[in-house]
């Protein structure tokens, strides 16, 4: 008989839950509610805190949620240059001129 000698890891039920709720959250299916226990948890156990806080260290770019890095962009400003702003404002007040307009002929 072969003998594995393995460590027996000893888990809370606080933590399988926790297990189970990161794994969602991984895989996207968690729900708001989800999101709050894992929160809770979190809070509650400081073995569970310590996890994350070494998770959230060794990963400084999110990889597993692309909609979190194209929030946290910053977006580009371009310069415009006065006539371009004359432009755009011109074109504003055409639109709202015009809508107005729509707005007035449907009513009659």
């Amino acid at each position: 008989m072969k003998k594995d000698n393995r460590y027996i890891i000893r888990r809370t039920l606080s933590q399988e839950r926790f297990e189970v709720l990161w794994k969602k959250r991984s895989n996207g299916q968690a729900t708001l509610k989800d999101l709050t226990e894992m929160d809770e948890i979190i809070n509650r156990d400081a073995g569970v805190r310590q996890f994350v806080l070494e998770e959230m260290e060794g990963k400084a770019p999110l990889n597993d949620d692309n909609d979190m890095q194209n929030i946290l962009q910053q977006p580009t400003v371009s310069h415009q240059s006065i006539t371009d702003k004359i432009k755009a404002f011109f074109n504003r007040l055409f639109n709202i001129m015009a809508a107005n307009h729509k707005l007035t002929s449907a009513n009659l």
